[in-house]
């Protein structure tokens, strides 16, 4: 049995790998903020931005540690504002640096550990109106890579970019059928990911079946990074 904690895990992809883990077999300790969860056990509510996190109610020891909260702004260049930009660094960058800081001792503590946080499809492939969400999520790519050779070999660091994913989250974007359906036809497997396809990996990336992964920005993204049709 591993010990893992999961920021934001009430709600989409944090909720499945929260589930995921704990089905495994492993403890593991959560977060959550809008969404309550109806077991509150090892969980506590916690706001990324207006928050210090307080590691009080984590064993001295953890294996692995997952930052799910996140944000969908789109819009056109011209119309992006100061403060939007800092609400999503706050709260996908400076919420996940000021989170690892709080828990690290408890990372290094672990015989080995590992940390996965979550990009996008449209970091490194150019998207219409994703401008706001490219730079938040480029500078978590970029904070992967540096933390995973900063921390190595005790601390492995990946990210994983999903492509366009059918959680609470991205509601706005899915919310009748004939937007699911031309959401599904842009990509080469013709469906939406779920949430639990991205925690399949995010729990894969966790485990010590991936004891040799570090420093990956890993797209699990329906072919769509990769495949032209």
């Amino acid at each position: 049995m591993k010990n893992y904690l999961v920021i934001g895990a009430s709600s989409g992809i944090g909720k499945a790998l929260f589930k995921q883990l704990r089905d495994e077999g492993n403890r593991v300790f959560g977060t959550y903020l809008n969404s309550e969860p109806e077991d509150k056990t090892d969980m506590k509510r916690f706001d990324a931005v207006m928050e210090e996190f307080d590691p009080s109610y984590l064993p001295d020891s953890l294996d692995g540690f997952a930052y799910c909260p996140g944000s969908i702004n789109l819009k056109p260049f011209k119309r992006l504002k100061k403060s939007e930009i800092q609400e999503d660094l706050d709260l996908q960058v400076l919420g996940a640096v000021s989170v690892l800081q709080s828990i690290l001792p408890r990372l290094t503590e672990a015989d080995s550990a590992s940390i996965v946080f979550f990009s996008t499809v449209a970091v490194q492939h150019g998207f219409n109106l994703h401008s706001q969400v490219a730079i938040s999520k480029g500078a978590l790519e970029g904070l992967t890579k540096t933390l995973a050779a900063e921390f190595a070999p005790k601390i492995r660091v990946n990210a994983i970019a999903p492509s366009l994913t059918d959680t609470p989250l991205a509601s706005k974007l899915l919310n009748s059928d004939a937007k699911k359906a031309a959401n599904a036809e842009r990509h080469p497997l013709k469906r939406i990911g779920t949430a639990e396809d991205i925690a399949e990996m995010a729990s894969f990336l966790l485990s010590d079946k991936s004891s040799w992964i570090s420093g990956q920005i890993i797209s699990v993204d329906g072919g769509m990074s990769s495949i032209r049709f």
